[in-house]
């Protein structure tokens, strides 16, 4: 058995495991990141925090974190997961799709917000390496919070989470070189400028990024073949462990961080058929290591020196914020994306981010920046990532607010007054795209509606008959023609959907409606709601991937295409047999019709007899 003093040892890892067993849940569940949550138990757990008071009292010493190093350990393992993750996520054809805001917008907001900043630290007195160093790492933003942030706001489609997540993709990719700087800057004689730092860094980037992108290339495939081959996930999973630690044990061998190893292993293996697997095992060790990141982070958190110093922390923070917002608000709008969308998303990015931490640390080691310069930027920087949830409100609000001045000015189109038959397309996404096309392909008349003023914008200049509107507006509705209308097609995925079918039924009874369901107990529901046809999402991809499964099998395409077919029109009749509106809907929709028809047969006969 384990002596008293023996156990003490554990102490550490379980105040950890607790937080990430207790806290990080209560605060997911009253809407707060779970990353504040961390922040919170390691600043208040930490040295800095209870930690001071440790030496007077046992029980306070059980209650706080005093294993630094271990900590730090683990930390750090978080990181080379999470570049290993982020490399996982890049692939060629995503960073092609997305080249213009990845390299452009998101290129131009790095480099200017570091040279801003960079001078603003030599004004301060900083030397040129120290300000380069910290110009860098502060124009970073926090891809941890800001996506969860606009994740559970279910908004990573819209104009704002695509302008976002290019940015910080962009970001993630400046990360690499950034590394390699430091260190280069670090490893360089006392008399070696800082353009021959960077130099150097170039140079040692891409020798080193040669040699671990050639050995990937030899042992990468071979390797997960033979893993996957055994058919035991925990070969597999030893498999990737192996390659993400290792990769990063061979760049720190060359005086590299191990995170930049990691990065590149995780780039190589985005192109293999491995990719879906590897993410799928290592996102559990990689939330939970990261847990631990920020964990170590809270504790780096110097509450004393807020407290001694709330001017200077407090200013700082505004300033960053600030500069960084007014910075990337006219950059974005330079790259077409609306104000309303611009300025939430400067306001979303302004705050600090996770890897300021990373460099800032690296660049103490090395010695490059002073350890009071680091307490100073790290405390600001821990401030805006505690601030971010509620910025991100703040920066909705200001984003609605501008869009009610400046909607009307960027989309001034009015759907025609015409009184032409067309179908009415609500939702321009992914699917609004797709119907529409394949109605262009039939020669169907139709007519669009977004209320994402940039798609809406980048659309009508393709020539596509989109509109600007909200399609549960009755008043909207009449001047797209819903009068006329052959059929409305809702195709969004919020909980719209509900009022835009009920605004429809309440001006046309007899109109045909087709929208989008996210599985099959919201379908039933909007057979509650009379559409004529729904089709949940779950569904169709239960069907296409049984097609699919059935063709490989070498069943012929013929039976398959029935056999799916037969069955979609089951689960359409159980769907609206549950919701118990299926017969009484559709005999309803055929009185409609045949009233409509006969008031305007009436109506035309009057006219001809006069």
């Amino acid at each position: 058995m384990a002596g008293s003093s023996e156990i003490f040892v554990f102490k550490d890892a379980l105040i950890v495991l607790g937080t990430a067993a207790v806290v990080a849940p209560v605060v997911h569940r009253l809407r707060i990141s779970p990353v504040l949550g961390f922040f919170a138990v390691g600043a208040a757990l930490g040295p800095h925090g209870l930690g001071r008071l440790a030496e007077y009292s046992r029980a306070i010493d059980w209650l706080t974190v005093t294993g630094e190093r271990q900590i730090a350990f683990i930390a750090d393992l978080g990181i080379v997961f999470l570049l290993f993750f982020i490399g996982l996520e890049l692939s060629m054809r995503r960073l092609l799709t997305m080249r213009r805001l990845v390299f452009g917008l998101g290129g131009l907001q790095g480099l200017l917000t570091t040279v801003v900043l960079s001078f603003a630290g030599l004004w301060l007195g900083l030397p040129p390496a120290a300000a380069l160093i910290v110009g860098a790492c502060l124009a970073l933003s926090s891809t941890a919070i800001v996506m969860e942030v606009l994740s559970g706001q279910r908004r990573m489609m819209s104009t704002t989470g695509r302008t976002s997540f290019a940015i910080l993709l962009a970001q993630d990719l400046a990360v690499v070189p950034l590394l390699f700087l430091i260190t280069a800057l670090g490893t360089a004689a006392a008399t070696a400028s800082v353009a021959q730092g960077v130099v150097i860094a170039l140079v040692e980037a891409a020798v080193a990024v040669a040699v671990i992108a050639v050995v990937g290339r030899l042992l990468l495939k071979p390797l997960f073949r033979l893993a996957a081959g055994s058919d035991n996930p925990e070969f597999f999973m030893a498999a990737t462990l192996l390659i993400a630690v290792g990769s990063g044990v061979i760049a720190a061998g060359a005086g590299l961080s191990m995170a930049l190893g990691a990065f590149v292993a995780g780039l190589l293996l985005a192109e293999t058929e491995y990719r879906r697997a590897v993410e799928a095992m290592i996102d559990p060790f990689r939330g939970l290591l990261l847990g631990v990141f920020f964990f170590s982070v809270g504790m780096k958190i110097d509450l004393a020196f807020i407290w001694h110093e709330p001017l200077l922390v407090f200013g700082g923070l505004f300033a960053m914020i600030a500069l960084k917002a007014l910075l990337l608000a006219p950059l974005c709008r330079l790259f077409g994306v609306p104000w309303s969308n611009s300025t939430e998303t400067a306001l979303l990015l302004a705050p600090g981010g996770e890897f300021a931490f990373i460099g800032i640390g690296l660049a103490v080691q090395f010695g490059l920046v002073a350890a009071s310069v680091s307490t100073v930027v790290l405390a600001v920087v821990s401030l805006t990532m505690v601030a971010l949830p509620f910025i991100a409100l703040l920066a909705r609000r200001l984003g609605k607010g501008v869009a009610r001045k400046t909607d009307a000015v960027a989309v001034p189109a009015l759907p025609p007054e015409d009184h032409a038959r067309r179908v009415i397309v609500v939702g321009h996404g992914r699917v609004g795209q797709l119907v529409c096309g394949l109605l262009e392909e039939h020669k169907i008349p139709y007519l669009a509606v977004d209320r994402d003023t940039g798609r809406v914008d980048r659309w009508r200049q393709l020539g596509r008959p989109i509109y600007f509107g909200d399609a549960s507006n009755p008043l909207f509705l009449k001047r797209c023609g819903i009068e006329e209308a052959t059929g409305v097609i809702v195709t969004i995925d919020t909980d719209a959907v509900d009022d835009v079918v009920r605004a429809v039924r309440a001006r046309r009874s007899d109109v045909m409606i087709v929208a989008r369901a996210h599985d099959e107990q919201h379908a039933r529901h909007l057979y509650t709601l009379q559409v004529t046809d729904t089709v949940p999402e779950t569904v169709e991809a239960s069907l296409q991937l049984a097609e699919s499964s059935l063709v490989g099998l070498g069943v012929p395409m013929g039976l398959v295409i029935a056999s799916i077919h037969e069955r979609r029109e089951a689960v359409r009749r159980e769907l609206q047999a549950a919701s118990g509106s299926a017969a009484a809907m559709t005999e309803q929709i055929r009185v409609a019709r045949r009233e409509r028809a006969a008031k305007s047969a009436a109506g035309k006969g009057m006219t001809g007899g006069s």
